[in-house]
């Protein structure tokens, strides 16, 4: 056992002093100048994106993900870090995906597609058929199998663009990717194409996960999606002329499960080590960009709180974990897994953050509790109006947290600004150059604040108002 010289003593006892002695107003304060004059948020960024790229579950790259991270956080002079087995599905894209419109006279224009996660290949030379456009599911059941056999289904349904809450214009849509393909081979389509989930016009494709749940192998068809630019011509060429073929290729395939990690740090907490404090991001990304918005900032988000508050030296009651799930984008394998473990160990965790909604500019949290819980986070708003953080709304936290809920307990999610998440979400372009650093670290440095507050006052505010020492 280390024995530590007694002016270091004094130095660390001064530095708890000092801290237990500020308001939270001055607490968060230095929160946020230490997250924008020393922060590590965005260096640690620009490796995983950049260094190790793409993370998709199963893969190298998440392999070299789990090894970094665990590194880093093993610098930070945690009390705790270790790796949290968990069996994850290995889906691989294999050669990059064609495909193109025919027209009668064989004239033929290349579009730009991707496989979504999950999905079977075409045949080896490819599929070609005869398309059919439709909004909904409630369109292909009147189109009927005697319209769509044979035929390649093509769902257009775009994402309401009215909607300023960008996650619902996309809740409205994406079953469309998820359940398209088993919905269509029910009436005997051989393949489907899907409109990415994207606000805006582009080339870029977005995957996303599809599934198809108990249907036979042998039902089993092909999905993609295709771009945004490319689904508008599509469509319009569907318009003028319903005879139009449809050509893709993909080699996509599903192999057998593979063991990977959740990577898991820990302050202890010096009062109640016992109730535990979670913030956490998804290590695993799509693979065809580097996954620096979904989900490379709440990693690194996430992996800066811990250190943020040693920084600003503050001492948690409660045990403090970062953890950095696995498996979030086609399986949720991580956070299943987390939640078993602490089940069985009896954890009682009474508050949990995740960080899932891209790097930018932070907005404020949505909570998933009781109305009582919901009652002591807005004590707490003002101190987050200098930061320009408004929104503390009641909602869903996030998926890999989400396993954790019991009845008394709080989640959330950190909610940034939107408007441009789905530019990037699923596609090539979720790449480093597109998330700005004093934005990501102002997302750490709320985060950091929250869970400070969570941790200083709990959250029964029956015995703990959660008042506000000025």
């Amino acid at each position: 056992m280390q024995i530590l010289k007694p002016a270091v003593l004094l130095y660390f006892l001064f530095i708890s002093f000092c801290v237990t002695s500020q308001s939270d107003e001055d607490v968060i304060k230095t929160i946020y100048s230490q997250s924008l004059t020393n922060g590590k948020s965005y260096d640690w960024l620009n490796y995983l994106s950049n260094q190790i790229g793409g993370r998709l579950s199963g893969s190298l790259n998440a392999e070299k993900a789990v090894a970094y991270t665990k590194e880093e956080l093993d610098k930070l002079g945690l009390d705790k870090v270790w790796l949290q087995p968990v069996m994850v599905p290995k889906w691989v894209r294999g050669i990059k995906e064609y495909a193109f419109i025919e027209t009668p006279n064989g004239q033929t224009t290349i579009v730009n597609i991707c496989a979504l996660g999950g999905s079977v290949a075409t045949p080896s030379l490819g599929l070609k058929a005869n398309i059919i456009e439709v909004k909904n599911f409630e369109e292909l059941e009147a189109l009927g199998k005697e319209k769509i056999e044979g035929k390649i289904v093509f769902y257009n349904r775009p994402m309401q663009a009215d909607l300023i809450n960008t996650f619902e214009a996309y809740g409205g849509c994406v079953n469309q990717r998820y359940s398209g393909a088993m919905e269509a081979s029910k009436y005997g389509a051989v393949g489907v194409i899907v409109r990415s989930m994207n606000l805006r016009l582009d080339d870029y494709p977005h995957t996303g996960s599809m599934g198809y749940e108990d249907l036979p192998n042998d039902k089993r068809i092909p999905s993609a999606a295709i771009s945004t630019n490319d689904g508008e011509l599509l469509s319009t060429m569907l318009q003028l002329d319903n005879s139009i073929k449809f050509y893709f290729k993909q080699s996509c395939k599903q192999l057998k499960d593979v063991q990977s990690y959740n990577v898991i740090g820990e302050i202890t907490g010096s009062e109640y080590p016992n109730e535990y404090i979670i913030v956490g991001g998804h290590l695993d990304s799509w693979d065809l960009g580097d996954g620096s918005h979904d989900d490379g900032a709440g990693v690194v988000q996430s992996m800066d709180v811990l250190r943020l508050l040693k920084e600003s030296g503050v001492r948690p009651k409660r045990s403090i974990r970062v953890v950095l799930f696995m498996n979030e984008e086609n399986g949720l394998r991580g956070g299943k897994k987390y939640a078993e473990v602490a089940k069985q160990k009896n954890e009682n965790h009474v508050f949990a953050l995740e960080s899932d909604s891209g790097g930018f500019t932070p907005r404020g949290f949505s909570f998933d509790c009781n109305d009582a819980s919901f009652n002591q986070v807005l004590n707490w708003k003002p101190l987050f109006k200098p930061y320009l953080i408004h929104y503390f709304e009641k909602g869903g936290s996030g998926a890999d947290v989400g396993p954790l809920k019991t009845e008394t307990n709080v989640l959330a999610g950190l909610r940034p600004d939107s408007q441009r998440y789905f530019d990037h979400h699923h596609a090539s372009n979720d790449t480093f150059d597109a998330v700005n650093k004093r934005e990501l670290e102002l997302g750490a440095a709320t985060m950091t604040a929250l869970v400070y507050l969570f941790d200083k006052y709990g959250v029964n505010p029956i015995t703990n108002k959660g008042t506000i020492k000025k």
